[in-house]
């Protein structure tokens, strides 16, 4: 028998930063992970290597396995690993059937653990600019399922809810129109201001307002689909000037990152701050070049060079784990001097203890040249990708510096698009599509020569002027330039432009 646990881990609300910090310490160690469809997709790609993990989500007559067989498969796992988590949407006790599972598994002689998550009854409307408590406007709450809305049948008091201040109703919409008749005829005020908050807490978020009398007609008008929270009570008055999810510069925005996959986190995590709804399409990968003669040569020959240059923040990497491979360290760069293109380039070796020589004040080839220039004649060595411009290199040989380019990796094209995005780009719902080097502007147009989308529908923000002419090469429509050539420099002109 394995000395198993099993975590009843409430994942939040959906929005990736409300998962608690115990919730994610177990996802990432999981043996096997279960997990739901709501408010759990954040999270899947957190699980280690190796992983079982099986999706039962639940959506509206749509059950992909039973409750007894979630149990039974949770039970199963347990014998046989030690770490099984059961990711539920939200908080695993506030409608989440996590007590009946924590029954079923004690019963069997298994050890649970159950770690809280934020419930969507409270976070929801905390996004939408509705406290669902407030001095002055009620002194009750109550959190009620939105399925069980019929008079008869039901363990709902519906004479009771009247009576009480805010009340949250949980998966609502289907039976929006009897909660509100049904407390109506119960003596709540028709003109009770009602909420329905559609992906609470995502960028997504769309907040509608109206009353227990009108609810149900703009539900109709609107065609709003679940998954929604809704608030009925005086505090969704407070909506207008609390409000700040919605109001953030970017909020609604569709904004899709085609950096690779170990580069994206910084861009998509600065555009979600602002309220964008960030796609995450790769459409590179960086792979360090194996076997690598030409990096072998320099490190024998080292002292050789005066200087170093590094292009990218991926050289700097790719740099160092070199050096650790061949059992040097950074003590090779003593005596000489390390010239970075771009601040986040410098940066690299700033948090490891070495300030650069030099970093131009704009962050292309060319603007080395005038630092070369008035340098005596010496031996450069340029760590960079296997394939990029030639501009640096010509010019500094011209001069008369001995030049030798040291390719540390290469730029892959990646097939990754879905077709969620696919589609978004075919109906022009995509706001801006980032590039930040001319191999990811290169690596898209790829992607979409199987597709029948035309190039000048493309809403390209670039990072600078190299970029931007690859983006005119083919053909995309650029709506947004940065006038600082950084990750924030993009960010913040997508902002003004918005």
């Amino acid at each position: 028998m394995v000395d198993s646990t099993v975590y009843l881990i409430g994942a939040g609300p959906g929005n990736e930063g409300l998962i608690t910090v115990r919730g994610l310490e177990l996802v990432r160690k999981a043996d096997v992970l279960v997990y739901d469809q709501l408010g759990t997709s954040a999270f899947l790609d957190q699980v280690p290597e190796g992983c079982q993990m099986y999706d039962v989500g639940k959506s509206s007559g749509n059950h992909k396995l039973s409750q007894d067989g979630i149990n039974e498969l949770l039970a199963q796992k347990a014998k046989e690993f030690k770490t099984v988590v059961r990711l539920k949407g939200g908080d695993p006790y506030i409608f989440g059937r996590g007590g009946e599972e924590y029954l079923y598994l004690k019963e069997r002689g298994i050890k649970v653990e159950v770690v809280p998550g934020i419930t969507s009854a409270i976070s929801v409307p905390a996004f939408a600019g509705i406290p669902i408590t407030q001095r002055g406007y009620t002194t009750s709450l109550a959190i009620i399922t939105g399925h069980e809305a019929q008079k008869e049948a039901s363990d709902l008091n519906w004479k009771a809810l009247a009576g009480i201040g805010t009340l949250v109703a949980v998966m609502g919409v289907k039976n929006i129109g009897k909660i509100c008749q049904n407390l109506i005829q119960e003596g709540k005020d028709p003109n009770t201001p009602v909420a329905m908050i559609r992906n609470g807490t995502l960028p997504t978020q769309k907040t509608y307002i109206g009353t227990l009398a009108t609810m149900e007609k703009i539900v109709k008008k609107e065609n709003i689909q679940p998954p929604c929270i809704t608030v009925v009570g005086k505090v969704v008055d407070l909506h207008p000037e609390l409000n700040w999810f919605e109001k953030l510069p970017l909020y609604g925005k569709k904004i899709v990152v085609t950096r690779s996959r170990n580069q994206a986190s910084s861009l998509v995590e600065q555009l979600k701050e602002l309220g964008a709804d960030a796609i995450e399409c790769p459409t590179i990968k960086i792979t360090e070049i194996a076997d690598n003669k030409l990096f072998n040569s320099f490190i024998e020959k080292n002292t050789d060079y005066s200087h170093l240059v590094f292009t990218s923040v991926n050289g700097v990497e790719v740099f160092i784990k070199k050096l650790l491979e061949a059992k040097k360290d950074l003590r090779i760069l003593f005596g000489k001097k390390i010239v970075c293109i771009g601040p986040a380039t410098a940066e690299a070796f700033k948090t490891r203890g070495i300030i650069p020589d030099f970093v131009p004040e704009t962050f292309v080839a060319e603007s080395m040249i005038p630092y070369f220039e008035k340098e005596n004649k010496s031996k450069v060595a340029i760590l960079r990708a296997e394939k990029a411009r030639e501009v640096l290199p010509e010019a500094l040989r011209k001069m008369g510096h001995e030049v030798d380019i040291i390719p540390l990796y290469q730029t892959d094209f990646e097939e990754n698009i879905s077709p969620e995005l696919l589609e978004l780009l075919e109906k022009g719902q995509i706001d801006y599509v980032t590039f930040t080097s001319s191999s990811t502007v290169e690596s898209f147009a790829k992607l979409l020569e199987k597709t029948n989308i035309k190039a000048d529908t493309i809403p390209a923000a670039v990072i600078g002027p190299v970029t931007e002419e690859t983006c005119k090469k083919y053909g995309f429509n650029v709506k947004v330039k940065a006038e600082e050539y950084t990750i924030p420099g993009l960010v913040e002109a997508i902002k003004i432009k918005s």
